[in-house]
């Protein structure tokens, strides 16, 4: 049971299933309303004239319309395709997907409890959606800062749940970058100048850091963070701390960024 509101808003964009195509438009049914029925007039189903409404819209097709107008009275709904772009359609059943989900994994949260999944919404759904603005974003904040939970005053065992079940179905998006980096320094004790600069790039706990040597003086340098914008300041970050040490010591770096296929 979906925690939707019974109508949707003015300008909200609409996850819905054409259910019966006319020459004169299309009705469908608004996937996250209680399959409610809506209705596009031919004047909004395209830009321009509309000669075959079938070579636009067809029964069985899942599709984002914009709400134009909400009469509650009547249970009437009217709507536009036309004033939906590819990427507004794109990321609106991208989060609907999510949000089905979401409601999946909270319902697994609810029979782990030994309750149903409105038990679920009742304990912890309502309040994270309130929190979040969406189930499935509150699943992958939390799941990625566990420590988030304790901010919202849920049931300890509730809250548990919760984690362990984020913590098995919602995987962190992860980025894998890497360069190569050349060390040298001269003297006997080189090889040791040369470890303590290697340990000043692993000495970070904000991202996964991996240096493994290919021949010398040659080592790869990897990092894998979140996204590609952290990962970069962080393999950057990795470096300048290694040159420094070995430079400091009276040797010598040098890298170069893997490019990227």
């Amino acid at each position: 049971m979906s925690r939707k509101a019974e109508f949707p808003e003015v300008g909200d964009l609409a996850v819905c299933t054409v259910s019966n195509v006319k020459n004169f438009g299309a009705f469908v049914t608004l996937d996250e309303y209680n399959a409610r029925e809506g209705f596009i007039h031919v004047r909004d189903v395209a830009s321009g004239w509309v000669k075959y409404i079938r070579d636009h819209i067809r029964e069985g097709q899942k599709t984002v319309c914009k709400v134009l107008s909400v009469d509650k009275e009547r249970g009437h709904i009217d709507l536009s395709l036309k004033q939906v772009n590819d990427h507004q359609k794109r990321e609106r059943i991208q989060e609907w997907k999510n949000e089905k989900k979401a409601e999946k994994l909270l319902e697994i949260v609810g029979t782990k409890m030994g309750k149903t999944l409105d038990d679920a919404y009742d304990a912890v759904g309502s309040k994270l959606i309130e929190e979040y603005g969406a189930l499935y974003l509150a699943f992958d904040q939390i799941n990625a800062s566990p420590e988030l939970i304790k901010e919202l005053d849920l049931d300890k065992k509730w809250a548990s749940t919760f984690l362990e079940v984020a913590k098995e179905n919602i995987q962190i998006p992860q980025v894998k970058i890497d360069g190569s980096l050349e060390l040298t320094c001269p003297g006997a004790d080189g090889i040791d100048h040369i470890k303590e600069a290697l340990k000043a790039g692993l000495a970070t706990d904000d991202v996964e850091v991996g240096i493994h040597y290919v021949g010398a003086p040659r080592y790869r340098v990897t990092v894998v963070a979140e996204d590609y914008k952290t990962a970069e300041q962080e393999l950057k970050d990795v470096v300048q701390a290694m040159s420094a040490k070995i430079e400091k010591s009276g040797g010598t770096a040098s890298f170069k960024r893997k490019e990227e296929k």
